[in-house]
């Protein structure tokens, strides 16, 4: 019964009852509306806006053509940002009301209305995510159509709308930070973008103005948002008030690496909040220090946890067995490999990764994270196991578990409890083969490690050419076998080099 009354007394949220008018001018057009950019950049504005007087105010761009947006519309851009996380062992939890969001705009629907915001002055910053496939030509796309489809399209034809409504004004063009989980994001619109410029015979000082007096920031970005948190949903709404379907749930942990000119640093104040932003000249070394530390920690982790007995990264973190696990293999055999960062950033990093997997919010299954276990080692793991090997003369011996806990997990069962692997299926039939002989004792222990780690489609080369690898993984393996995940990793063994 109260549940019920609490329902009916929370206020439908708007700038009404909220009592927050529109402030900012309209300086940000951002194509996307979805949890991730309202939770990560519209929460970032927001900040910028209430700490430093950036004085920004958002138009958001349905890109695609299904959906409207109709509940953001309804609450005239207004939504709540809830973050939780632990940072240096402390919990902390906020909830954040997110006024900077202006209107919304279909580009389907309202292309004439969308066009029009170029001859905006005021607006210098555009930010996107529409997703890995997003940022895409096609030559299919129209001059004339009214949208065309990819979203780089509807970009150029913008920016065109701008360039002749200014006549090429220098201090007209805009400042891009695109989102999309894509390597050189910037770098690759640009590209897409110029495609476009050619296709329609758009003009040399077209072209010129966009390269010259607009800035394609590539851009890394980290922060899990799980979305509307619907087993907290009333606890929140209590908490704020309002009614809120578009409440947006994610961890405090944020990092936005952005490459990009000293122009674009001063335009944007970051520097006067405590937001973890950096700006950088180049991007491959921060992307290699995520991959290694963050996702390398997650496919460290995924065999020996779930072969454990555990199920989510939380209950992982929980045992100190698995915990320290992955704690030896980030700080004594991956950060060693990081030497183009100090000792003290990564050392930071190794503690952010760790606080994140222990944040009680957020529920990470192993089995999610397994899926395409082989390639994401290749990709993860095996460029930081190699230098490693070269630096040290030997290979490091818990990613070496790991990867036996990996081949093991392939079987697809462990303790008569069946395993959904995901993966290419070629991979899997090969898996499937390799085990059926071993189970038929048609091929030992070694002989099947041999197999699989010289299979240069699984490992994209012949991982054999390490010295005692395949004899110290078949001895772990057998190990699992006699006396389980746990007293192996009690008495983790060696490297085995003699033949």
């Amino acid at each position: 019964m109260n549940e019920h009354k609490t329902k009916y007394q929370m206020k439908q949220l708007n700038r009404n009852t909220a009592n927050k008018p529109i402030e900012y001018p309209e300086r940000v057009l951002q194509f996307g509306g979805g949890n991730f950019l309202r939770a990560f950049c519209d929460w970032m504005i927001n900040e910028l806006n209430e700490k430093t007087g950036f004085d920004a105010g958002v138009i958001v761009v349905k890109p695609t053509e299904g959906g409207n947006y109709k509940e953001l519309k309804q609450q005239d851009g207004l939504f709540h940002v809830a973050l939780d996380g632990i940072k240096r062992g402390e919990m902390l939890s906020e909830v954040k009301l997110i006024s900077c969001v202006n209107r919304v705009i279909h580009s389907y629907n309202e292309w004439d209305k969308y066009l029009k915001t170029a001859l905006q002055p005021e607006i210098r910053f555009i930010i996107s995510n529409t997703t890995e496939a997003g940022i895409k030509f096609s030559d299919s796309d129209s001059f004339e159509d009214q949208p065309p489809k990819e979203f780089p399209a509807k970009l150029t034809l913008w920016l065109l709308y701008r360039f002749d409504h200014f006549k090429g004004a220098e201090d007209k063009g805009c400042i891009v930070l695109p989102c999309e989980l894509i390597e050189d994001n910037g770098e690759e619109l640009l590209k897409t973008v110029l495609q476009y410029i050619k296709l329609w015979d758009l003009g040399d000082d077209f072209q010129q103005w966009i390269e010259k007096h607009n800035y394609f920031c590539s851009t890394l970005v980290d922060r899990i948002v799980s979305g509307f948190p619907e087993n907290r949903k009333n606890e929140i709404q209590q908490k704020t008030g309002f009614k809120d379907p578009l409440l947006v749930a994610g961890e405090e942990y944020h990092s936005w690496i952005i490459k990009a000119p000293e122009i674009v640093k001063k335009e944007l104040p970051f520097e006067k909040t405590n937001l973890n932003v950096q700006f950088v000249d180049e991007l491959a070394s921060y992307r290699e220090l995520k991959v290694r530390i963050l996702n390398g920690a997650h496919t460290s982790l995924v065999p020996v946890g779930y072969l454990a007995g555990l199920r989510t990264v939380r209950e992982s973190m929980d045992d100190d067995l698995v915990l320290n696990h992955v704690e030896q293999v980030l700080r004594e055999e991956i950060k060693p490999t990081l030497n183009k960062f100090p000792e003290s950033e990564i050392d930071a990093f190794i503690d952010a990764v760790l606080d994140r997997f222990k944040n009680p919010t957020l529920k990470h299954y192993l089995l999610a994270i397994s899926l395409n276990s082989t390639s994401k080692f290749q990709a993860r793991l095996l460029p930081a196991f190699k230098e490693y090997t070269s630096e040290k003369g030997h290979f490091p011996k818990r990613t070496a578990f790991s990867l036996a806990c990996m081949l093991r997990f392939y079987k697809g069962e462990f303790k008569g409890e069946s395993i959904e692997v995901k993966d290419d299926p070629e991979v899997l039939s090969f898996f499937n083969q390799q085990w059926e002989k071993k189970d038929k004792k048609l091929i030992n222990t070694e002989e099947f490690v041999e197999s699989i780690l010289q299979n240069k489609i699984i490992f994209g080369e012949d991982l054999t050419q390490f010295e005692g690898l395949v004899r110290t993984i078949a001895v772990y393996l057998n190990e699992i076998e006699a006396e389980g995940i746990r007293e192996s990793l009690r008495n983790l063994k060696t490297p085995i080099y003699e033949n």
